[in-house]
């Protein structure tokens, strides 16, 4: 898949919210994107998160924890426009860069983050049927329905209680069923 000019053109900036905000602040600029129709200025909003194993009352479990509290990851194209939406969030105290003025994240500072930034080829493509290689969906079926090279993605449709249900999987999870 080709890249469009949107793509080479948006970097990724942080933006420095109020301490658990995140969430609400990811859900507010994903809504003003969708109203504004800014899909094609700003591509992705993120909270980093991690998995940490946590002991409480002898019992250990597997808990999601934000990366960077107080801080949201968002892929765009800077311009007055974006920034002013991004800026004027409720919850975003501002971005990270001196001043007014944001500094994108180079490609040495995303790689930790799981944020790729060379083209990425799978073997399948949206109506193929793949099997799932890996996590709690291994070993199922499904088609693949829906795409996201941003994140990495592709969502199948799996049958769950008799339902059509649809998963999000890493690409890196799946595998094209021959």
């Amino acid at each position: 898949m080709a890249e469009t000019a949107t793509e080479t053109e948006a970097k990724w900036y942080v933006v420095h919210t109020y301490s658990g905000y995140e969430n609400k602040v990811k859900v507010n600029i994903e809504k003003t994107i969708e109203n504004r129709h800014l899909e094609d200025e700003i591509l992705e909003v993120r909270v980093p998160m991690e998995s940490v194993v946590e002991t409480k009352n002898d019992k250990t479990r597997v808990v999601e924890r934000k990366l960077f509290p107080g801080y949201v990851l968002v892929n765009m194209i800077m311009n007055d426009d974006t920034w002013y939406v991004v800026r004027n969030t409720r919850g975003v105290t501002g971005f990270v860069g001196p001043g007014s003025s944001p500094i994108p994240l180079t490609e040495n500072e995303m790689k930790p983050l799981g944020i790729k930034v060379e083209n990425v080829s799978v073997d399948f493509a949206e109506g193929d049927t793949i099997k799932v290689i890996s996590g709690a969906w291994k070993d199922t079926v499904g088609v693949a329905s829906k795409m996201d090279f941003n994140k990495q993605t592709v969502r199948i449709t799996v049958e769950m209680f008799g339902r059509e249900t649809p998963v999000e999987l890493s690409f890196a999870e799946v595998c094209k069923l021959n």
